[in-house]
């Protein structure tokens, strides 16, 4: 699904149809942007390559910085001043911007040297970038896992030159700049050059070649060229004694002509970076279209792992590019870790974990579960060396790490390895690291006092301590298991048991109601904390919208008064961001997948689109596209619980290709659904021919591979108003290691009614006729 990719999508202002119906009533605190940038890369590579304005917060685009609303603009149409390696993927403020060692190709003097071309031209692929200047040079770039490879098309000219600036760094808005502590150039002989820049806590070496035989090689400090001169060393830099300096050739161009320039990036030294670049590129020149093809190659592959059939190119546009922004992060770089000597998985940009690992995480560990592993022993290297498990980890150390976003998310990711039992992780080793974990940062107030502030970390610790007795089970430590249980049932601790929502306290980008709905292990306590089933039905569809009016989003530079008023809401952020991301899920633990449909129906086809300003928001490393990808497809991973919730799917036919199996999903009934059109519901479901009448599968159902067939209709149904998913209070109560059987679990309470018949509007709020409560499924 390559050709089908737009790499734009999501890199300008969001620019969808207005929202209609229920998507109405959702309201956007966070800035609408998607962050991306189109730049070329490979999947879960090290490096990536793009044009450079300087704009928020990739380095690309026209954006300034924006924490909430429509962003401002600090250019007022595409420009760059050359071509950058490393960007974050849909991240907000995350305070390490990257873009290094840009590459600018002119035909101007070097004192030109920074200036913004306008982009008359340009393109972009999985693992290619293309920009054609104002001044009649094409650039091209693309990609493989350790290196970059350029491609600069002159037009006839006296004197042209491709430079490249070692001491640039970060952005251009105030105080995004970034200043390298010590750097080293080298011109080792014509066409190679070598260097080191230590810069924001890493040092980054590069190998460079270029194919530019009759072209003068040389070094330039402060926009003065250096004839003759074979080194450059730096140390002890300031912001204040920072001039820039780097590499160029030049020479004369024909019409036409291409110059090629190959860069090998290490952060283990220069050799290493040399050796990355052969292996990445091979040797000799003209290397670039063989790059280009494997890279092409390779997201090829990765791209065919989920399959869908729609007749809308719109669509199919929407979902292979929300497919392909979830597999560029993090970055793998395997044997590269500066920070301790040992060889291994490393990887870094883990920006925004507190998103990641509810959506992204488990799409890696369906489509690459052999890249999951080592992404698990990545992160248990860092804790080991470094004493904690990251909530965000990027190309540095220890304390560029957040703390406040979330606790014990690497626990979830890692019991949903353990519990499908993927093999090449020393369990006993992440045992010792998950436990000692939980007693750090936030963990030493959750077990003094019972639970821990912002009060979301107690909903974050509580789980990862029913994860971590989850491992114990594993290697067969039965009293850490039961030490730890006890304290996984804590999550209770956060809610006021008078309102059913979560106590007072700070909230992230959010208020108590976009954290309240969160899919805790045990939802049946959960929903009794609401006062049972119909008061948290209630609660969920004033969170969502029904029955309210519309609302106005926050424009550009939104007054304090303005973000307070929507806050005050209480409602669904609707895909702007991420806290509630699963909420629509809840109702599935009270009987109502019909709501979810209604809900998941309005943000597929009202809050994504095509083009640049195609996304609600920060895609955040590909936690908004993964959400995408599961929600289209009627499938929902309940991070950590080794379960994934059903639902009507929006496409006619899919599969996903799980690691040498496929589960395929079939539908009957299906009408192509459209932006206002109508809902479509479940009426049925038969997994491999088997009746399914609850609305989950286990890890193993889905790993297996099989077929589910999808029964449509066009009002709800009694489907999985009774047999809702399992509630697992204590990660104790667990069956032998084998598959659930397909039928139904026998009910022992009477279930509440089904739901009310017809499609719900904004102005309806439906209720139950029964209190009673629902027969949850069997743990597994």
């Amino acid at each position: 699904m390559t050709g089908k990719v737009d790499p734009f999508i999501g890199s300008e202002a969001t620019q969808l149809p207005p929202a209609t119906g229920l998507a109405a009533t959702w309201w956007w605190p966070k800035p609408q942007i998607g962050n991306t940038h189109p730049g070329a890369t490979y999947p879960l590579g090290m490096v990536s390559a793009c044009g450079y304005s300087g704009a928020y917060p990739t380095g690309y685009g026209r954006y300034d910085l924006s924490l909430e609303g429509v962003p401002s603009t600090i250019h007022d149409s595409q420009l760059i001043s050359g071509f950058t390696h490393f960007q974050q993927s849909g991240t907000g403020a995350i305070r390490k911007y990257y873009n290094y060692f840009r590459v600018t190709p002119m035909i101007e003097p070097l004192d030109a040297l920074g200036r913004l071309w306008q982009i008359t031209d340009e393109s972009a692929e999985p693992g290619w970038y293309s920009a054609t200047l104002d001044s009649g040079v094409t650039g091209e770039v693309t990609v493989g896992p350790k290196s970059a490879v350029h491609r600069y098309t002159f037009p006839r000219h006296a004197n042209a030159r491709i430079v490249i600036d070692f001491s640039l760094g970060g952005l251009s808005i105030p105080h995004g700049t970034t200043t390298p502590l010590r750097a080293h150039l080298e011109s080792h002989e014509p066409g190679v050059a070598s260097g080191e820049v230590v810069v924001e806590g890493a040092p980054i070496s590069v190998y460079i070649e270029c194919d530019s035989p009759q072209w003068r090689q040389m070094l330039w400090y402060d926009r003065r060229l250096m004839p003759g001169g074979k080194r450059l060393d730096f140390g002890h830099i300031r912001p204040t004694t920072l001039r820039p300096f780097g590499l160029m050739w030049a020479g004369p161009s024909q019409p036409g002509e291409t110059i090629e320039l190959r860069i090998g990036f290490s952060l283990r030294g220069v050799e290493q970076a040399k050796q990355n670049l052969i292996d990445d590129v091979g040797s000799g020149e003209n290397r670039f279209t063989a790059r280009r093809e494997k890279t092409a190659k390779v997201w090829r592959k990765q791209l065919k792992t989920i399959a869908v059939d729609t007749p809308s190119v719109e669509r199919k546009t929407v979902f292979s590019t929300a497919l392909y922004h979830s597999l560029i992060k993090p970055c793998l770089a395997p044997g590269e870790s500066p920070f301790w000597p040992v060889d291994g998985p490393f990887a870094f940009d883990f920006s925004t974990m507190w998103d990641i690992y509810r959506t992204q995480l488990p799409l890696l560990t369906t489509l690459m579960p052999e890249k999951a592993v080592e992404i698990a022993n990545a992160l248990l290297t860092i804790c080991e060396e470094e004493g904690n498990f990251p909530i965000g980890y990027r190309m540095a150390k220890g304390s560029d790490r957040f703390s406040r976003q979330g606790s014990a998310l690497a626990h979830t990711f890692l019991a949903d390895l353990c519990q499908l039992g993927l093999p090449g992780i020393d369990w006993e080793w992440a045992l010792v690291h998950m436990s000692d974990d939980l007693r750090r940062t936030y963990g030493e107030e959750f077990l003094l006092q019972g639970e821990a502030h912002p009060i979301s970390h107690t909903l974050d610790l509580a789980f990862g301590y029913w994860c971590t007795a989850k491992v114990a089970q594993r290697v067969g430590d039965k009293a850490m298991a039961e030490q730890l249980a006890p304290l996984a049932e804590r999550w209770a601790n956060a809610y006021n048991p008078e309102t059913g929502l979560l106590k007072d306290s700070n909230y992230y980008e959010g208020t108590r109601y976009n954290y309240s709905f969160r899919l805790v292990h045990d939802m049946a306590s959960r929903i009794e904390l609401s006062g049972g089933v119909d008061a948290f039905i209630h609660q969920l569809d004033e969170f969502f919208g029904y029955g309210a009016e519309p609302v106005v989003q926050p424009g550009n530079k939104p007054s304090v008064a303005e973000m307070l008023a929507g806050y005050q809401l209480g409602r669904f952020e609707g895909l702007n961001n991420e806290p509630d991301m699963e909420a629509p899920w809840a109702y599935h633990y009270a009987g109502r997948p019909d709501r979810t449909a209604e809900i998941v129906h309005n943000v597929l086809l009202q809050q994504f689109g095509t083009g640049r300003g195609g996304l609600p928001g920060n895609d955040d490393s590909g936690g908004l596209s993964s959400w995408y990808v599961w929600a289209s497809l009627g499938i929902f991973p309940v991070a950590g619980q080794n379960t994934f919730l059903l639902n009507a799917p929006s496409f006619a036919e899919s599969s996903i290709a799980v690691g040498d199996e496929k589960f395929s999903i079939q539908t009957s009934n299906f009408i192509e659904p459209t932006h206002g059109g109508p809902v479509q519901y479940v009426q049925s479901m038969q997994l491999d021919g088997v009746p399914l009448d609850r609305s989950w599968i286990s890890g193993a159902e889905l790993h297996r591979g099989g077929e589910l067939l999808v029964e449509l209709g066009p009002e709800p149904s009694d489907w999985a108003t009774t047999v809702v998913p399992p509630s697992r209070p204590s990660p104790l109560n667990t069956v032998p290691p084998s598959l659930p059987s397909l039928s139904s679990p026998s009910l022992s309470t009477l279930s509440p009614s089904s739901p009310s018949p017809g499609t719900p509007t904004a102005g309806a709020v439906p209720t139950r006729t029964s209190a009673q409560p629902l027969t949850p499924g069997e743990a597994s």
